[in-house]
């Protein structure tokens, strides 16, 4: 094992339509981190993934994944890694027990530790006392935990999640969130793709961010909201998108602000990025009341990784969900199904993003 879990260089991936998914990527990721992987959909992040777990071999570039040359000892990483892809890759017929019991021997587990094994993942994902219970009348909550132990059956050091609690309701997230933080811990390196950028913010230690393939920022939350610079001064206006608009150009005709500030409009009002946003906030106040537009609200606050993800991709994420289920066994056993796949090395495919 060397000091870095991930040490890609030059790595590129064209498919055969000709389509550039990822563009000379340059990554390393050091042993026991929490790492961040972010960027919109269509960026490049699955395929990145795959090309990390030897899923898809690179157009170009090397990749060494634990120490291990991905494209000449694929093997060796598959061995050493774990892989939660987008969908749930349990068998929603047999239970979670039988579910682990199966990824035990897809991954070679000795049969003398298995028994263990088992009990020691079920623990740690809180899903113990429904170990008999059949993943299909699982919530969908239960079910990426219970996806996520059978990755960890055979105690890889580097773990891969893939949107992992995409569609679950919040008290599912966090649940998800206090485990993956567990498994850190312990020591195991996680990489980690998000859409939720208050998951990134809440768990990783440093983040990237990729945008049409290529990584365009990297550094820890901290570092990349002073990026945006300054702070974030939200105006809320009564009226219609002409009057929103006119709100913009007050704050940009004015000399309250420094040249590099930037102002957008929103649904509700306008936004001011800058240095001088906390200090001269009342005087765009009084430019607005003078204009006779009325403030119907007013904020000034530190930038957040949505806001470090608008100046970079020029797109807020969205990541508003429909109903969702709760964090429980489903009353009437028909919770959401999977695949019906077994978790033999949680290689399945997933949803492509590139």
């Amino acid at each position: 094992m060397t000091d870095d879990a991930i040490d890609a260089s030059g790595v590129e991936l064209t498919y055969a339509d000709g389509t550039q998914a990822v563009r000379g990527i340059d990554l390393t990721v050091p042993r026991g981190e929490f790492f961040g992987f972010l960027g919109p959909n269509g960026a490049g992040k699955t395929t990145t993934i795959k090309t990390l777990v030897t899923l898809l071999r690179p157009t170009a570039g090397e990749i060494r994944v634990n120490g291990f040359d991905a494209l000449s000892e694929g093997r060796a990483v598959r061995e050493t890694v774990g892989y939660m892809a987008q969908e749930t890759s349990i068998d929603p017929e047999l239970t979670a027990r039988e579910n682990l019991r199966f990824a035990c021997d897809s991954y070679g587990v000795p049969r003398s530790e298995r028994a263990e094994r088992i009990d020691e993942l079920l623990d740690l994902v809180d899903l113990a006392d429904v170990a008999g219970k059949r993943a299909d009348d699982f919530s969908g909550g239960m079910k990426k935990r219970l996806d996520a132990a059978t990755a960890l059956v055979h105690r890889p050091p580097l773990v891969f999640l893939d949107e992992p609690t995409t569609g679950l309701d919040p008290k599912a997230r966090n649940r998800l969130w206090e485990y993956f933080r567990r498994i850190n811990e312990r020591g195991t390196t996680i990489f980690l793709t998000t859409q939720y950028l208050e998951e990134a913010d809440a768990l990783c230690e440093r983040l990237a961010v990729i945008l049409d393939g290529e990584i365009v920022s990297e550094g820890s939350p901290a570092e990349l909201k002073r990026e945006v610079g300054g702070e974030i001064l939200d105006v809320n206006v009564e009226g219609d998108e002409s009057t929103r608009a006119g709100a913009a150009d007050i704050a940009r005709s004015t000399d309250l602000f420094e040249e590099s500030a930037t102002v957008e409009v929103t649904p509700d009002g306008i936004t001011v990025t800058s240095e001088r946003a906390r200090s001269r906030g009342t005087d765009l106040l009084v430019a607005l009341r003078d204009a006779d537009i009325t403030v119907t609200g007013f904020n000034v606050r530190a930038p957040t990784l949505d806001d470090v993800f608008l100046a970079i991709t020029g797109e807020h994420v969205d990541t508003d969900e429909g109903p969702e289920p709760t964090d429980s066994l489903a009353a009437d056993g028909g919770g959401q199904s999977g695949r019906g796949q077994a978790p033999s090395g949680h290689h399945s495919e997933g949803s492509e993003d590139a």
